[in-house]
């Protein structure tokens, strides 16, 4: 009888489903003829010749809109001021990136005299299609003077009969003197296609002519650096690297000086490069990578590029970032490089390329959107894996109305309901608190908050405070909060959640504000600061602000995220140690996250977790008297413990970055030395 029940029930549900399913096709009907009808309507309206008319107007308003937007996007006038004074340093450093930076006549000698343990050879593969002749040449010449001469120039040419001069150009270039190998053989080669096949599939015919062990990819209105396969070749040797990618620029006219914007990278981040292709140019790679799959695949034309890139470093075993700036990409019109809308088709392409990556990690239900950034820098939504039960641990010592606010937030603004509040009391003397303890006990949040007494202790160190309240905790999920902070987004603790539960991942961090909305935390620097121990990226800024190249808008691998808002599985709590109590105050969170690191677990900040935190209300700053030489103490501490890793700085953060400053704001002072390396 129970399972005669059992199957009236399948066929119950199966039914349901099918109306739903069929409900479901009626909308998507309906809104397909909404399409259709407003797509007529927009199209009655663009062939009107008022509209038509009125084009000069439109413009005037569409520059007034912008204008309003970059408002929006630096958060205020004071936003703005200080994006002009950020792009004015820029641009007093753009100088020593263009022509400068090249190698004069003796270490250009220097470094094709050099001869490496494994002299490989690059295939740098070129599509032409109607190249102008002035790209067409530049691009050639920037090969043709490259300082290592390990190359292979691989074009395959499907530009149409309009256009025949670029076989005319390519063969001149091959019979040049630095383009010939020893027997007399041309290092260019070329294949004329029967038709065009867009980028992947001329790109995929270039591969063909390839013979190199390394490939690399340049477009074909494109500049390298000429050092550029001379670093690449070195990291090849040093490093074992089969993955290799560079710094680069956008310029426009055909001088490679005029520059619009210098990209500075990260090293390799996946959640970076899931949510945005920052690796983009100029990509080497061993050629054993593609295993014989294709080069790129054609149903992501518009980005190929990053479609590859998402395959092949899954692959890859030693993937290395060169932080210098060695690609030079021509902004002109109908380039990606000047307008991602001349190519929107891209958007698309990008989405499913990221989408068919997730899959073949193992997520099989996520949502990628658009950010307000770009709409090809990513959000992605992971799913949540059952209910599990978050422990929020808060440490408290007085400050009723801080920690009053804070639970109330709590409490009232979260969508995730299955948690519990640590308080942690540390030393509190006034009966204000005590009552309002009493009232936790007995009022609406009681089945929610408990009040663990740490005890009075002669000396403050939060370490211990925070691990008496895990050890007190049931949780699976522990996330550490400060008193004096105030949820913003109603999602918060699902958002940290969806990356705490990855495999990969160590500990997750808010975004956070001050009360005036700026910035205080967007992901923690390594060296950053005074006291070359840590600081916080974005620091200060106004809170609708882009950030660098957008990161303000999307997840990312950070070295570290502050104890203020952190999330961690108990798992990985237990594994490290939880917090070192040698870090009584100061750097006990970027130790922790240190030490997830060091177990090959990624940190990930997310800003769509959004919290104010009114810092450092609980127990001052650390500028001044016995705080101060405390803070110089533990900062000395926290200097010699990971000295190492200081030296090897910050892999999320580009070492021609200033670290005086947490705007990104390149370092000019330092440029030189960095040349040298």
């Amino acid at each position: 009888m129970a399972e005669q029940g059992k199957e009236t029930d399948y066929k119950a549900a199966y039914e349901r489903e099918k109306l739903k399913n069929a409900d479901l096709a009626q909308k998507v009907a309906a809104l397909e003829d909404k399409n259709q009808e407003l797509d007529f309507k927009l199209s009655r309206i663009k062939n009107n010749p008022i509209w038509k008319a009125s084009t000069p107007v439109r413009g005037g308003v569409h520059w007034v809109i912008r204008q309003k937007d970059r408002l929006k996007n630096c958060g205020s006038l004071h936003g703005v001021v200080a994006k002009i004074r950020y792009k004015q340093r820029e641009r007093k450093c753009m100088i020593h990136y263009g022509t400068e930076s090249f190698p004069d006549a003796e270490k250009a000698a220097q470094e094709r005299d050099t001869s490496f343990p494994r002299m490989i050879t690059v295939s740098i593969l070129v599509p032409l299609y109607n190249t102008p002749e002035k790209f067409l040449r530049d691009m050639v010449e920037s090969i043709l003077h490259q300082t290592y001469a390990g190359w292979q120039l691989c074009l395959a040419d499907g530009s149409d009969p309009e256009h025949a001069y670029v076989e005319t150009i390519v063969r001149e270039y091959q019979k040049v003197p630095e383009a010939l190998l020893a027997d007399g053989t041309s290092k260019i080669i070329y294949h004329r296609l029967e038709k065009n096949t867009g980028i992947s599939g001329n790109t995929n015919e270039c591969l063909k002519l390839a013979t190199g062990e390394y490939i690399g990819l340049v477009d074909h209105d494109d500049i390298l650096h000429p050092e550029a396969l001379y670093y690449y070749a070195r990291a090849i040797n040093e490093q074992d690297a089969d993955y290799i990618y560079c710094d680069e620029t956008t310029f426009a006219g055909d001088d490679i000086n005029h520059m619009i914007t210098m990209h500075f990278k990260p090293d390799y981040a996946i959640d970076n490069l899931r949510a945005n292709n920052y690796i983009c140019h100029f990509s080497v790679f061993a050629r054993t990578l593609l295993d014989g799959t294709e080069l790129f695949r054609s149903q992501y034309d518009g980005s190929q590029d990053h479609d590859m890139i998402l395959r092949l470093t899954d692959r890859a075993q030693h993937i290395v970032h060169i932080p210098r700036l060695l690609y030079y990409w021509r902004s002109h019109a109908g380039s990606t490089a000047s307008n991602i809308n001349a190519k929107s088709y891209a958007i698309e392409a990008a989405r499913g390329a990221v989408a068919d990556h997730l899959r073949r990690h193992g997520y099989d239900h996520f949502r990628i959107t658009s950010t307000r950034a770009f709409e090809t820098i990513f959000k992605i939504t992971y799913e949540i894996e059952g209910n599990p039960k978050i422990s929020i641990i808060i440490p408290n010592c007085d400050h009723v109305q801080d920690l009053r606010r804070c639970l109330t937030s709590i409490y009232e603004k979260s969508t995730y309901d299955h948690y519990e509040i640590i308080v942690v009391e540390n030393g509190s003397t006034t009966e204000e608190i005590r009552s309002y303890y009493r009232e936790l006990e007995s009022g609406s949040l009681s089945e929610i908050v408990r009040v663990v007494d740490f005890g009075k202790k002669e000396k403050f160190n939060y370490s211990e405070v925070v691990n008496y309240g895990v050890k007190h905790s049931d949780g699976s999920y522990l996330l550490l909060l400060n008193n004096d902070t105030q949820v913003i987004t109603v999602n918060w603790m699902e958002e940290m959640l969806m990356y705490a539960q990855r495999d990969d991942v160590g500990a997750v961090g808010a975004k956070l504000y001050f009360p005036d909305r700026k910035i205080q935390h967007a992901g923690v620097v390594l060296g950053l600061g005074a006291h070359r121990t840590a600081g916080h990226s974005h620091y200060g800024q106004e809170g609708m602000n882009l950030g660098y190249m957008g990161r303000l808008c999307y997840a990312q691998d950070v070295s570290a995220v502050t104890g203020a808002c952190l999330m961690v599985s108990r798992d990985r709590y237990d594994e490290v140690g939880g917090f070192d109590p040698s870090f009584a105050v100061s750097l006990n969170d970027v130790d922790f996250c240190l030490k997830l690191r060091e177990k090959n677990y990624l940190n990930v900040f997310t800003p769509f977790a959004e919290l104010y935190h009114y810092e450092s209300a609980s127990r001052g700053l650390d500028r001044e008297g016995q705080n101060a030489e405390r803070y110089n103490q533990e900062s000395e501490h926290f200097r010699t413990k990971w000295k190492e890793v200081l030296e090897k700085g910050d892999p999320y953060y580009n070492p021609n970055f200033s670290l005086d400053r947490s705007d990104f704001s390149l370092n000019v002072e330092g440029y030189s030395s960095l040349r040298e390396q």
